[in-house]
Protein backbone atom coordinates (compact mmCIF):
# COMPACT_ATOMS: atom_id res chain seq x y z
CA UNK A 1 0.00 0.00 0.00
CA UNK A 2 2.85 2.35 1.14
CA UNK A 3 4.15 1.89 -2.30
CA UNK A 4 0.94 2.18 -4.25
CA UNK A 5 0.83 5.64 -2.07
CA UNK A 6 4.63 6.71 -2.94
CA UNK A 7 3.81 6.12 -6.41
CA UNK A 8 0.50 8.20 -6.89
CA UNK A 9 2.33 11.06 -5.11
CA UNK A 10 4.92 11.03 -7.19
CA UNK A 11 3.19 10.61 -10.66
CA UNK A 12 0.87 13.92 -9.01
CA UNK A 13 4.25 15.82 -8.60
CA UNK A 14 5.58 15.22 -11.94
CA UNK A 15 2.51 16.38 -13.54
CA UNK A 16 2.57 19.10 -11.56
CA UNK A 17 6.03 20.01 -12.85
CA UNK A 18 5.39 19.61 -16.43
CA UNK A 19 2.25 21.83 -15.69
CA UNK A 20 4.55 24.37 -14.62
CA UNK A 21 7.32 23.70 -16.89
CA UNK A 22 4.99 24.80 -19.73
CA UNK A 23 5.68 28.18 -19.31
CA UNK A 24 9.14 27.97 -20.94
CA UNK A 25 7.50 27.54 -24.65
CA UNK A 26 6.48 31.27 -23.67
CA UNK A 27 9.96 32.50 -23.60
CA UNK A 28 12.23 33.80 -26.26
CA UNK A 29 14.04 31.35 -28.45
CA UNK A 30 17.52 30.67 -27.69
CA UNK A 31 20.74 32.86 -29.66
CA UNK A 32 22.38 29.92 -30.51
CA UNK A 33 26.24 30.62 -31.36
CA UNK A 34 28.48 28.92 -34.08
CA UNK A 35 31.72 29.32 -31.59
CA UNK A 36 32.91 25.72 -31.23
CA UNK A 37 30.78 24.82 -28.35
CA UNK A 38 27.84 22.38 -28.91
CA UNK A 39 25.50 21.78 -25.98
CA UNK A 40 24.66 18.05 -26.93
CA UNK A 41 21.16 16.05 -24.96
CA UNK A 42 19.62 12.53 -25.82
CA UNK A 43 16.00 13.22 -24.72
CA UNK A 44 12.27 12.01 -25.87
CA UNK A 45 9.42 13.24 -25.80
CA UNK A 46 8.29 12.72 -22.39
CA UNK A 47 11.11 14.92 -21.38
CA UNK A 48 10.59 18.31 -24.07
CA UNK A 49 9.45 20.60 -21.48
CA UNK A 50 12.04 20.10 -18.78
CA UNK A 51 14.93 19.80 -21.62
CA UNK A 52 13.46 23.46 -22.68
CA UNK A 53 14.46 24.52 -19.20
CA UNK A 54 17.62 22.87 -19.00
CA UNK A 55 18.76 23.96 -22.48
CA UNK A 56 17.73 27.24 -22.54
CA UNK A 57 18.77 28.01 -18.87
CA UNK A 58 22.15 26.62 -19.11
CA UNK A 59 23.05 28.55 -22.50
CA UNK A 60 21.69 31.46 -21.32
CA UNK A 61 23.87 31.52 -18.21
CA UNK A 62 26.86 30.26 -20.19
CA UNK A 63 26.34 32.87 -22.82
CA UNK A 64 27.92 30.25 -25.71
CA UNK A 65 27.14 27.47 -27.79
CA UNK A 66 24.65 25.64 -30.52
CA UNK A 67 22.50 22.85 -29.76
CA UNK A 68 22.64 19.03 -30.94
CA UNK A 69 20.07 16.44 -29.72
CA UNK A 70 20.03 12.32 -30.10
CA UNK A 71 16.11 11.40 -30.37
CA UNK A 72 15.66 8.30 -28.15
CA UNK A 73 12.93 6.96 -30.48
CA UNK A 74 10.15 9.25 -29.47
CA UNK A 75 10.53 12.44 -30.33
CA UNK A 76 7.16 13.19 -32.52
CA UNK A 77 6.95 16.08 -35.40
CA UNK A 78 5.55 18.79 -33.34
CA UNK A 79 8.13 17.96 -30.51
CA UNK A 80 10.99 18.66 -33.40
CA UNK A 81 8.90 21.65 -34.88
CA UNK A 82 9.24 22.87 -31.13
CA UNK A 83 12.94 22.55 -30.93
CA UNK A 84 13.70 24.12 -33.92
CA UNK A 85 11.73 27.03 -32.97
CA UNK A 86 13.59 27.50 -29.66
CA UNK A 87 16.95 25.92 -29.85
CA UNK A 88 17.87 27.15 -33.59
CA UNK A 89 16.41 24.30 -35.18
CA UNK A 90 19.48 21.97 -34.17
CA UNK A 91 20.39 19.09 -35.94
CA UNK A 92 18.65 15.32 -34.47
CA UNK A 93 20.43 12.50 -34.87
CA UNK A 94 18.28 9.25 -34.59
CA UNK A 95 19.84 6.67 -32.12
CA UNK A 96 19.19 3.74 -34.36
CA UNK A 97 21.50 5.14 -36.60
CA UNK A 98 24.41 5.23 -33.74
CA UNK A 99 27.05 2.16 -34.09
CA UNK A 100 28.37 1.09 -30.64
CA UNK A 101 30.98 -0.94 -31.91
CA UNK A 102 32.58 -3.35 -28.96
CA UNK A 103 30.31 -1.13 -26.34
CA UNK A 104 26.83 -2.26 -25.47
CA UNK A 105 23.65 -1.23 -26.79
CA UNK A 106 21.20 0.95 -24.80
CA UNK A 107 21.37 2.78 -21.50
CA UNK A 108 22.29 6.28 -22.87
CA UNK A 109 25.83 4.63 -24.41
CA UNK A 110 25.03 5.83 -28.36
CA UNK A 111 24.95 9.41 -25.76
CA UNK A 112 28.58 9.15 -25.06
CA UNK A 113 30.21 7.69 -28.51
CA UNK A 114 28.03 10.36 -29.72
CA UNK A 115 29.88 13.02 -27.72
CA UNK A 116 33.47 11.30 -28.61
CA UNK A 117 32.55 11.69 -32.19
CA UNK A 118 31.59 15.57 -32.13
CA UNK A 119 34.35 16.55 -30.10
CA UNK A 120 36.98 15.93 -32.65
CA UNK A 121 36.64 19.59 -34.13
CA UNK A 122 34.22 21.02 -31.34
CA UNK A 123 34.15 21.21 -27.10
CA UNK A 124 30.97 19.16 -26.55
CA UNK A 125 28.91 19.55 -23.05
CA UNK A 126 26.62 16.70 -22.14
CA UNK A 127 23.81 18.13 -20.61
CA UNK A 128 21.00 16.14 -18.70
CA UNK A 129 17.46 17.17 -19.43
CA UNK A 130 16.85 16.85 -15.64
CA UNK A 131 19.42 20.18 -15.22
CA UNK A 132 18.73 23.57 -14.27
CA UNK A 133 21.00 26.12 -14.60
CA UNK A 134 20.16 29.04 -11.90
CA UNK A 135 23.14 31.68 -11.76
CA UNK A 136 26.72 32.23 -13.23
CA UNK A 137 28.81 29.23 -14.51
CA UNK A 138 31.97 31.01 -14.44
CA UNK A 139 34.21 27.60 -14.09
CA UNK A 140 32.27 25.94 -17.52
CA UNK A 141 33.47 29.01 -19.56
CA UNK A 142 37.41 29.31 -18.01
CA UNK A 143 36.89 25.30 -19.14
CA UNK A 144 35.91 25.58 -22.46
CA UNK A 145 38.77 28.53 -22.87
CA UNK A 146 41.38 26.54 -21.42
CA UNK A 147 40.33 23.50 -23.77
CA UNK A 148 39.65 21.23 -20.35
CA UNK A 149 37.32 18.48 -19.80
CA UNK A 150 35.72 18.66 -16.81
CA UNK A 151 32.76 16.71 -14.69
CA UNK A 152 29.93 17.43 -12.08
CA UNK A 153 30.92 15.45 -8.74
CA UNK A 154 28.78 12.49 -8.01
CA UNK A 155 29.42 13.67 -4.70
CA UNK A 156 31.52 16.42 -2.69
CA UNK A 157 33.95 13.99 -1.73
CA UNK A 158 34.69 12.68 -5.35
CA UNK A 159 38.49 13.03 -6.12
CA UNK A 160 40.08 11.86 -9.59
CA UNK A 161 42.74 8.78 -8.05
CA UNK A 162 44.75 5.75 -9.41
CA UNK A 163 42.63 3.13 -10.58
CA UNK A 164 43.99 0.95 -7.65
CA UNK A 165 43.17 3.50 -5.13
CA UNK A 166 39.63 3.37 -6.49
CA UNK A 167 39.26 -0.29 -5.86
CA UNK A 168 40.38 -0.08 -2.20
CA UNK A 169 38.18 2.21 -1.76
CA UNK A 170 35.48 0.21 -3.55
CA UNK A 171 36.40 -2.85 -2.05
CA UNK A 172 35.14 -1.44 1.41
CA UNK A 173 31.91 0.38 0.40
CA UNK A 174 30.31 -2.79 -1.54
CA UNK A 175 26.48 -2.60 -1.91
CA UNK A 176 24.21 -4.88 -0.15
CA UNK A 177 23.03 -7.94 -2.03
CA UNK A 178 23.26 -7.97 -5.88
CA UNK A 179 26.14 -5.43 -6.97
CA UNK A 180 25.20 -2.48 -9.27
CA UNK A 181 27.34 -2.55 -12.31
CA UNK A 182 29.42 0.61 -10.91
CA UNK A 183 29.99 -1.18 -7.73
CA UNK A 184 31.56 -4.45 -9.50
CA UNK A 185 34.05 -2.43 -12.31
CA UNK A 186 35.11 0.04 -9.10
CA UNK A 187 35.84 -2.82 -7.08
CA UNK A 188 37.64 -4.67 -10.38
CA UNK A 189 39.70 -1.36 -11.61
CA UNK A 190 42.78 -2.55 -10.14
CA UNK A 191 42.51 -5.09 -12.86
CA UNK A 192 42.24 -2.90 -15.91
CA UNK A 193 45.08 -2.87 -18.20
CA UNK A 194 44.93 -1.01 -20.93
CA UNK A 195 48.14 -1.08 -23.41
CA UNK A 196 50.05 1.89 -24.06
CA UNK A 197 48.35 3.80 -21.08
CA UNK A 198 50.03 3.44 -17.84
CA UNK A 199 48.81 5.45 -14.82
CA UNK A 200 45.26 5.36 -15.24
CA UNK A 201 43.03 7.25 -13.35
CA UNK A 202 39.18 7.54 -12.49
CA UNK A 203 36.79 9.55 -10.71
CA UNK A 204 33.00 8.66 -9.23
CA UNK A 205 31.81 11.87 -11.46
CA UNK A 206 28.20 12.10 -12.93
CA UNK A 207 27.83 12.02 -16.56
CA UNK A 208 24.59 14.44 -16.03
CA UNK A 209 26.84 16.88 -16.87
CA UNK A 210 30.19 17.01 -18.42
CA UNK A 211 32.38 18.53 -20.91
CA UNK A 212 34.84 17.36 -23.35
CA UNK A 213 37.39 19.46 -24.72
CA UNK A 214 38.03 19.00 -28.51
CA UNK A 215 40.37 16.55 -29.82
CA UNK A 216 41.58 13.41 -27.93
CA UNK A 217 41.63 9.65 -29.20
CA UNK A 218 37.79 10.19 -29.62
CA UNK A 219 36.35 6.36 -28.81
CA UNK A 220 39.51 4.49 -28.43
CA UNK A 221 39.95 5.09 -24.84
CA UNK A 222 36.01 4.49 -24.35
CA UNK A 223 36.16 0.96 -26.31
CA UNK A 224 39.66 0.03 -24.58
CA UNK A 225 37.98 0.11 -21.14
CA UNK A 226 34.84 -1.10 -22.26
CA UNK A 227 36.23 -4.50 -23.58
CA UNK A 228 38.28 -4.68 -20.47
CA UNK A 229 35.31 -4.18 -18.26
CA UNK A 230 33.50 -6.70 -20.48
CA UNK A 231 36.30 -8.96 -19.73
CA UNK A 232 36.27 -8.55 -15.92
CA UNK A 233 32.65 -8.58 -15.52
CA UNK A 234 31.17 -10.58 -18.83
CA UNK A 235 28.80 -8.85 -21.07
CA UNK A 236 25.41 -9.24 -19.75
CA UNK A 237 26.59 -7.50 -16.29
CA UNK A 238 28.44 -4.95 -18.13
CA UNK A 239 25.64 -4.05 -20.56
CA UNK A 240 23.75 -3.13 -16.87
CA UNK A 241 22.44 0.37 -17.12
CA UNK A 242 25.22 2.74 -15.28
CA UNK A 243 27.83 1.24 -17.18
CA UNK A 244 27.98 4.24 -19.81
CA UNK A 245 28.16 6.67 -16.18
CA UNK A 246 31.64 4.85 -15.48
CA UNK A 247 32.91 5.09 -18.58
CA UNK A 248 32.43 8.91 -18.70
CA UNK A 249 33.80 9.24 -15.25
CA UNK A 250 36.57 7.28 -16.76
CA UNK A 251 37.33 9.00 -19.80
CA UNK A 252 36.99 12.14 -18.17
CA UNK A 253 39.68 11.22 -15.38
CA UNK A 254 42.36 10.56 -18.22
CA UNK A 255 41.98 13.75 -19.83
CA UNK A 256 44.95 16.18 -19.48
CA UNK A 257 44.18 18.61 -16.45
CA UNK A 258 40.66 17.61 -15.99
CA UNK A 259 38.22 19.61 -13.74
CA UNK A 260 35.80 18.46 -11.23
CA UNK A 261 33.52 21.17 -11.14
CA UNK A 262 32.96 22.73 -6.94
CA UNK A 263 30.09 20.45 -5.60
CA UNK A 264 28.79 23.94 -3.88
CA UNK A 265 28.18 25.80 -7.13
CA UNK A 266 27.50 22.61 -9.30
CA UNK A 267 25.89 19.73 -7.44
CA UNK A 268 23.22 16.85 -7.63
CA UNK A 269 19.84 17.44 -5.37
CA UNK A 270 19.53 14.93 -2.50
CA UNK A 271 16.32 15.92 -1.01
CA UNK A 272 18.45 19.30 1.11
CA UNK A 273 17.54 22.82 0.57
CA UNK A 274 19.54 24.23 -2.51
CA UNK A 275 22.25 26.59 -1.61
CA UNK A 276 22.06 30.45 -2.97
CA UNK A 277 24.96 30.06 -3.93
CA UNK A 278 24.12 27.46 -6.60
CA UNK A 279 24.90 27.68 -10.11
CA UNK A 280 23.43 24.78 -11.64
CA UNK A 281 21.84 21.96 -9.71
CA UNK A 282 21.19 18.08 -11.08
CA UNK A 283 17.57 16.99 -9.87
CA UNK A 284 18.41 12.99 -10.27
CA UNK A 285 15.80 10.29 -10.22
CA UNK A 286 15.42 9.66 -7.01
CA UNK A 287 14.39 12.69 -5.38
CA UNK A 288 13.54 14.81 -8.61
CA UNK A 289 9.68 15.96 -7.28
CA UNK A 290 10.61 16.70 -3.66
CA UNK A 291 10.23 19.47 -1.56
CA UNK A 292 8.67 21.05 -4.69
CA UNK A 293 12.52 22.20 -4.92
CA UNK A 294 12.62 21.22 -9.17
CA UNK A 295 9.43 23.16 -9.95
CA UNK A 296 10.52 26.16 -8.13
CA UNK A 297 14.15 25.86 -9.80
CA UNK A 298 12.25 25.33 -13.07
CA UNK A 299 10.04 28.40 -12.37
CA UNK A 300 12.88 30.32 -11.26
CA UNK A 301 15.13 29.96 -14.51
CA UNK A 302 11.96 30.18 -16.60
CA UNK A 303 11.66 33.57 -15.12
CA UNK A 304 14.89 34.64 -15.99
CA UNK A 305 15.11 33.61 -19.61
CA UNK A 306 12.05 36.33 -19.71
Amino acid sequence: MAQLINRALRKLREHRFLRGCRAVLSTPPARVREDGVVIFSMIGTKVLLPYLVAAKSFQAQLGRGRFAILDDGTLTDADKAVLAHHLGNPPITPIASVDTGPCPRGGTWERLLTILDLRQHDYVIQLDSDIVALGPVPEVAAAIDASQSFTLRGEASAEIRPLSAIAEWASHHRDAGRQHVQSSIEQAMGQVIIYGRPALKYVRGCSGFAGFAPGGDRRGLAEAFSQEAQRLLGAAHWAEWGSEQVTSNFVIANEPDALLLPYDRYLNFWNAPVSEAAGLVHFIGTYRYHRGAYLAAARRAIAALR
